[in-house]
Order: structure tokens, then C-alpha cells, then sequence
């Protein structure tokens, strides 16, 4: 049974696989990663960590037997990039979709939103298993909306 862990350098070689196996992008959402952050050395990933418990965020990541299987983030601010990239972001590593891990990270950081009345989730455009998930939780579709990324699902889910 998957665990939502608050991040800790604990799990730095399992965070490092799920990295890995994604491969460079923007799609590791949930994470907090930024492309300025240096996560290769221990040094590196201690202060990305202890970045996160300083960020405006709740982040969480899921585990199960040792494997970070993805990761979930509430965000609060600042409004602007709460307005691109969604109160909540979520990913699933590769190897581990299609189990409904998604799914049960999301229900179980709704609650954690309830002093929002609503929550905006955004996904890419093309990205139909995301769509879905947030559909089966409630997720109304607000607009599909361009940006530099490409066209984004944007979503709200009542608390």
C-alpha cells in the first residue's frame, strides 16, 4: 500500500530512480523541481529538500516499499504561478501508471485544500490519463487554455 511521505533525503537514491526513468522535461509535477535545482550530489539534494519545507507548498511524495512511485503538491502562492500551473500538481513515474495512484494521491490531498473553497488542477493538453484522474475527483473543465508549453486543460474541483 502507497504512503503519501513528506520529502526527506532519506529516500534520495529512490527519488533519484524515479527521476532517471522520467528523463528531462517539465513533467515531473508534484516534485517542486525547478530547472536551477542541482539534485545529483547530497549536498545538492539535502538543500533542495530543505527548499521544499521552505516553499509556499505542501509537497508529498508517494512511496511504496522504498520506491518513489511519484509525487503530489498543494500549492499556495504566489497567485500568478498558482494561476499557470494549478493549487494542485501532480506525477506518476512511468513504471508505476496505470495502477490509480493518481487517483488515491489526489483524494488524499483534497482534504488538506479545504480552506479553499475551490481548486484549479492544469494539465497538458494531450494528456488524457491526467484529464482523466482529475474527472473521476470531481474536476470541472474550465477552459482548454494556450501557453508557451502548449494547450492546457485548466480544471477547478470544489472542496
Amino acid at each position: 500500500m502507497p504512503e503519501l511521505l513528506a520529502p526527506t533525503v532519506r529516500l534520495r537514491r529512490a527519488w533519484l530512480e524515479a527521476h532517471a526513468e522520467w528523463g528531462p522535461g517539465l513533467h515531473e509535477d508534484g516534485f517542486g523541481l525547478s530547472a536551477s535545482d542541482v539534485v545529483d550530489s547530497p549536498a545538492g539534494f539535502a538543500a533542495w529538500v530543505d527548499s521544499l519545507t521552505q516553499d509556499r507548498a505542501l509537497y508529498r511524495w508517494l512511496v511504496e516499499d522504498g520506491q518513489v512511485l511519484g509525487g503530489i503538491a498543494l500549492r499556495s502562492g504566489p497567485a500568478e504561478y498558482v494561476s499557470w500551473a494549478g493549487h494542485i500538481g501532480f506525477g506518476i513515474r512511468p513504471s508505476a501508471r496505470g495502477r490509480g495512484l493518481a487517483s488515491w494521491a489526489l483524494r488524499e490531498m483534497l482534504p488538506e485544500a479545504r480552506e479553499l473553497s475551490r481548486v484549479l488542477l492544469v494539465c497538458a493538453g494531450e494528456n488524457l490519463a491526467s484529464a482523466k484522474t482529475i474527472e473521476r475527483a470531481g474536476g470541472v473543465l474550465d477552459e482548454v487554455r494556450q501557453t508557451e508549453h502548449g494547450p492546457v486543460r485548466r480544471y477547478w474541483i470544489t472542496t
